[in-house]
């Protein structure tokens, strides 16, 4: 091995990333080559969460998508790792990223679910004022036992966390991962609850059967 392939032993390193796409109802803004029946123009990605340039240690990002588009298959080498299309229907898109030779990772692959429509309370008023749709993805580069070049281009950038604070722009943070942490929390408190109360009730259901059983 040389000098930056080799693995350093016992260590684990990540690299937090979004994935996801951006829908905008067409309506009157169409160019001529937009086929009729096209109700949205839409923009699938992998990116950092602050939308950083991962380039450093993604070299490629390959996007499949649905077989009736032309050249289905889109391999984007350079940042930003994106693919923006029109369409009118939602499909799935597999995603496959491709690290650097210095990185001596094999390639992954994640799938996102294209998402044209909002859904949901206020789903009718979105629609009606032609609101965007994002649908966005987070989840985290793992590497175990990374090469010596690679560990030392993930450390180089200090910026390549979460951020402290949520923001419309940002929304996924160190913040926004607590707040999930006592939702969380919160629902486990009352599950326990119910089920320490559903217990209870058992128990003096048996106390009842064991006494009536007692009486015959």
């Amino acid at each position: 091995m040389t000098g930056g392939s080799k693995r350093i032993k016992n260590l684990q390193i990540c690299r937090p990333f979004i994935y996801g796409n951006i829908a905008v109802p067409l309506g009157e803004n169409r160019g001529p080559d937009v086929p009729a029946d096209h109700t949205h123009s839409w923009t699938v990605f992998l990116r950092g969460p602050n939308g950083e340039d991962l380039s450093d240690f993604i070299k490629r990002v390959v996007f499949k998508l649905h077989e009736t588009y032309a050249n289905s298959t889109r391999s984007i080498e350079q940042p930003p790792f994106e693919v923006t299309e029109t369409g009118w229907g939602e499909f799935e898109i597999a995603i496959r990223v491709y690290f650097t030779a210095e990185a001596s990772e094999k390639n992954v692959v994640m799938y996102h679910h294209l998402k044209l429509h909002p859904y949901g309370a206020g789903a009718d008023q979105q629609k009606a004022e032609g609101a965007s749709v994002t649908s966005l993805q987070y989840d985290e580069f793992v590497f175990n036992e990374p090469t010596d070049a690679l560990f030392e281009t993930l450390t180089k950038k200090p910026n390549a966390v979460l951020p402290a604070q949520k923001s419309s722009r940002v929304p996924f943070s160190v913040q926004s991962e607590n707040e999930e942490i006592d939702r969380l929390s919160a629902a486990l408190e009352i599950v326990q609850g119910n089920i320490n109360t559903l217990t209870e009730k058992v128990r003096t259901l048996e106390t009842e059967k064991t006494k009536l059983e007692q009486e015959e």
